[in-house]
């Protein structure tokens, strides 16, 4: 049986399916497989505040991609723009 993790890939498409950010769809970013978390392109946006550097002497706030939890996302079946839901089914049917 195979992980959700093993399936869930950088560029591929998913939905959110549960949290603050339920039916939100975007591409994955980063899978972090280590910590069980994937990064979403617009999804789970947070502020961060960058200091005064030379390259930015009046420093930032910039908005960044927070990750989540991968038991929160589902795979997109593109052609039905919909969740794909991915079933187990026994040898004998």
């Amino acid at each position: 049986m195979s992980n959700k993790k093993d399936k869930v890939k950088k560029d591929s498409r998913v939905i959110v399916i549960s949290g603050a950010h339920k039916d939100k769809v975007g591409k994955v970013l980063q899978v972090q497989t280590n910590l069980n978390r994937v990064i979403i392109e617009n999804v789970n946006l947070r502020k961060k505040h960058e200091p005064k550097t030379q390259d930015n002497p009046d420093g930032a706030i910039i908005e960044r991609e927070m990750p989540i939890h991968i038991s929160n996302v589902m795979l997109e079946d593109r052609r039905k723009k919909r969740p794909n839901i991915l079933t187990h089914q026994s040898a004998g049917q």
